[in-house]
């Protein structure tokens, strides 16, 4: 399974500007996805340098000032000469970039440069001007600094995958050009006409001690989950729809009984979703002995909403994030120089573990809904397994299998991260967050319920086309129609991972979104 979260269809700004107050969601996303270009304000550059302006006072002063003219961490205590403090800032950089494993996508590692840059425009970290307009101008020659898998503990930010981009802007170490290429620092930075920085006090400091890393992996999780916790209702609609099931239960005064706001827009789409289906229609009637469906269709509002709540949690706390200037140690508003906790990543790693346990329940939900398809005792006439001829063909059976191997792991990848900590830093640094953990997992696990969701799309499009001469509603309809135009209709058993896979590729890209949305207009 690849560990790449979805990768939404959407029109990106052509340019962001940073400086100007908190960067939103979705600036993030045409940034780090999109490729948008990166300006900065010229007020907040000016903020900037007058910052800096102090910072070269205090480096100028025979009193130690940690992170200016000390060491760091363990090491706050020692005293460091003028003539050694460029290394001083050279050497943390350098010695701070230790991560190890896979290179981290591209869209994360703009991300995590975006908002360390946004922070550095803040005028609260004290590096110079030409700091903050090299991180933009490597943002903008599409050169991603490679950022190793494993190095942060989420606590005192996110050190070494921050380092690895530090490093970069100094001209040392590797980069991936824009054009995906492997090379060196120097060479690509050269090309792009970009001098290497010579770090100056704080400014290491300045450069590496921040939450982007996990930040920006959830705003891209909270833009996704928009997405598929929508698609999500467009496909329990499918399944109520292909296993006569009522939309009795998605009634707006029934939901107004329990006033949660997800739940509440989950159900509108489903009735949205549902309205005029002749299918549904078809067993409307007296004759119609059924009082109750399984829990699966009949409660996918409610988790479903669940889901949706739990992001809008996890969207409030990453916009104070994004309003946030997370350094240490930190200029205040009245020029100070002050040291404090704000890298610890606890806020952000507790919401990372929360959507991992939402993704987690929607997909489980999911791949029930699919299972029921398949089952002759409980699919209401379709023949078992959705197969073409029963005996000879297994149809969609292995198809579930993938999704419930996929559900057990999302139960696995559910476990928080941020239970855990490993003190570090000679026990200076004795609780960490795990927040890039936690980040990092909820990736893989967005991943896997666009997978369910396919798997569960591709089942429910097949099971309605079966259900002709009825036809499902408007709305349903043009997905089954997208469904078919890859092939995945019912028929004799066939090589299934293209369709799965196809299909997977409408639902991460929006396509199922727009083509509902052609019919319905935009769901909530």
């Amino acid at each position: 399974m690849s560990t790449i979260a979805p990768s939404p269809a959407t029109t990106a700004a052509a340019s962001v500007t940073v400086g100007t107050g908190p960067l939103s969601i979705d600036e993030v996303v045409a940034v780090a996805r999109h490729g948008a270009s990166v300006e900065l304000d010229r007020a907040a550059l000016d903020e900037v340098a007058a910052s800096r302006a102090i910072i070269d006072g205090l480096a100028a002063d025979p009193e130690p000032h940690y992170g200016i003219s000390t060491g760091f961490g363990a090491l706050a205590t020692t005293f460091i000469a003028e003539d050694r403090r460029a290394q001083l800032q050279a050497s943390l950089v350098r010695s701070h970039a230790a991560g190890s494993g896979a290179e981290v996508e591209r869209e994360v590692v703009r991300a995590l440069m975006l908002l360390r840059l946004s922070t550095l425009m803040t005028g609260r970290t004290g590096v110079r001007r030409e700091t903050a307009e090299t991180y933009a101008a490597i943002l903008n020659a599409g050169i991603t600094p490679v950022v190793r898998e494993y190095g942060s503990l989420g606590c005192s930010g996110d050190l070494a995958p921050l380092a690895h981009c530090a490093l970069v802007a100094m001209g040392e170490g590797e980069v991936r050009d824009a054009a995906g290429g492997l090379t060196d620092a120097a060479d690509a930075l050269a090309a792009a006409g970009i001098t290497p920085l010579r770090l100056g006090e704080k400014e290491g400091l300045a450069l590496i001690n921040g939450t982007d890393g996990m930040l920006g992996m959830l705003a891209l999780a909270i833009h996704d989950l928009r997405m598929l916790l929508t698609t999500a209702d467009i496909a329990a609609a499918m399944s109520v729809e292909g296993l006569m099931g009522t939309d009795a239960v998605f009634a707006a005064d029934l939901h107004a009984l329990r006033p949660q706001r997800g739940q509440a827009a989950s159900a509108s789409n489903l009735r949205r979703l549902l309205a005029g289906s002749p299918i549904v229609a078809s067993h409307k009637g007296p004759e119609c002995t059924r009082v109750q469906d399984a829990y699966s269709l009949r409660c996918a509002p409610q988790v479903h909403g669940a889901a949706r709540d739990t992001v809008a949690h996890a969207a409030s706390v990453a916009e104070a994030e994004l309003a946030s200037a997370v350094d240490n140690p930190v200029l205040t508003l009245d020029g100070r120089v002050e040291s404090n906790g704000n890298f610890h990543g606890a806020p952000v790693g507790y919401v990372l573990d929360f959507l991992a346990i939402a993704v987690a329940d929607v997909a489980s939900m999911s791949e029930r809904r699919t299972d029921r398809f398949l089952d002759r005792a409980r699919n209401q006439g379709l023949p078992p397994f959705l197969a073409h001829e029963v005996g000879v063909d297994s149809g969609l059976m292995i198809a579930q299998y993938t999704a419930a191997g996929i559900v057990s792991e999302l139960k696995r990848l559910a476990a928080p991260a941020s239970v855990d900590s490993i003190p570090s830093s000679a026990m200076q640094e004795d609780h960490v967050s795990m927040g890039w953990a936690a980040a990092r997992k909820l990736r893989r696990a967005i991943d896997g319920l666009a997978r369910v969701l396919a798997i569960e799309v591709m089942t429910a499009a097949r099971g309605l086309a079966l259900r002709a001469p009825l036809e499902p509603g408007a709305a349903t309809g043009a997905v089954v129609e997208l469904a078919a135009s890859v092939g995945a209709v019912p028929g004799a058993d066939r090589f299934l991972a293209p369709e799965i896979e196809a299909i997977t590729g409408f639902v991460t890209s929006g396509a199922v979104l727009e083509r509902v949305a052609g019919v319905t207009g935009e769901l909530d």
